[in-house]
């Protein structure tokens, strides 16, 4: 093999002086140019020529099986570690994403969006706090504390238990109570029934 390369890099030195730079015709284009750039040639040129491109030919098919065998030594090496398709995906996941953010747009991002992000929160948290002082001055306002009291004096109507100062949230877990067991039956009513 490694005959081979050597063999290929000096026929390429050879091949240097035969390269022309004239342009290649490609396909559709005029016949009657490359029929007279043909013309140009000598026999001896043209049959130089044919050899050259066989041996390219040739060597390019080489190639192709070293490239081959390659591959599949590969694939055998990758088979033995135990790495499969997946794995290779994840690998190559990772490190296209360590690579992204090793770039400085992704660092400016971040930076950009955690500003962002520390603004907002501070927002919201203005936001709790003017919500929070809404609510305490509703708790104090005339109206529901005069709510409030209409709630304490059902309750000492309606359960008598109490007496009313208890705060709004007792209240209304009392009057849930007195739902409950109002709905549940009577004692009597359950040892009346055979």
């Amino acid at each position: 093999l490694r005959l081979f390369f050597l063999s290929f890099a000096g026929r390429a030195r050879s091949f240097e002086g035969l390269l022309r730079t004239d342009p290649v015709p490609e396909e559709g284009e005029d016949v009657a140019a490359t029929i007279s750039a043909t013309e140009t040639l000598s026999e001896e040129e043209q049959e130089e020529l044919r050899k050259e491109l066989a041996k390219v030919e040739e060597e390019i098919q080489t190639l192709s099986q070293v490239l081959a065998a390659k591959e599949k030594h590969l694939a055998e090496i990758k088979r033995k570690l135990g790495i499969n398709s997946l794995q290779e995906l994840k690998q190559n996941i990772a490190k296209g994403w360590q690579d992204v953010t090793a770039t400085s747009a992704y660092k400016k991002t971040s930076e950009t969006l955690s500003q962002a992000g520390q603004k907002a929160s501070a927002a919201f948290s203005s936001v709790g706090s003017v919500i929070t002082k809404k609510l305490e001055d509703v708790k104090n306002s005339p109206t529901f504390k005069s709510f409030e009291e209409k709630v304490e004096n059902l309750k000492s109507k309606v359960g008598g238990t109490k007496p009313a100062g208890g705060d709004f949230g007792d209240v209304l877990n009392s009057t849930a109570n007195a739902s409950a067991s109002a709905a549940e039956p009577l004692p009597e009513q359950t040892q009346a029934s055979p």
